[in-house]
């Protein structure tokens, strides 16, 4: 299991648009139903946008990348940013009722 993390701040501008654009990959994710896949996106009221994605398979696959909305949601996206992505490994410390444990 590969679980990842990542950080960015939009422009003031280009934060609904960021919102609009993430909310269509979960409406294609909630269709497609891709297995192996989790995924959380939350939006700080400074347009802050924190994703995590947990995969099933140590190198990371996924089927996200492959989903034309995600696609969507990638270009362009460092356009959108005051602040680029960073990413990095998370390991989870505590968690209660928030991440299915199962």
């Amino acid at each position: 299991m590969k679980r990842t993390l990542i950080r960015y701040k939009t422009k003031p501008e280009m934060t609904g648009k960021n919102a609009e654009l993430i909310a269509g990959v979960f409406e294609e994710l909630k269709a497609a139903k891709p297995e192996g896949l989790r995924y959380l996106s939350l939006r700080l009221d400074d347009g802050t946008f924190v994703h995590f994605v947990e995969t099933e398979a140590d190198d990371g696959t996924n089927a996200l990348p492959q989903l034309a909305s995600f696609q969507a949601f990638q270009s362009g996206v460092r356009e959108r940013c005051a602040e680029p992505p960073v990413f990095g490994g998370v390991t989870i410390v505590g968690n209660y009722r928030m991440l299915n444990e199962g």
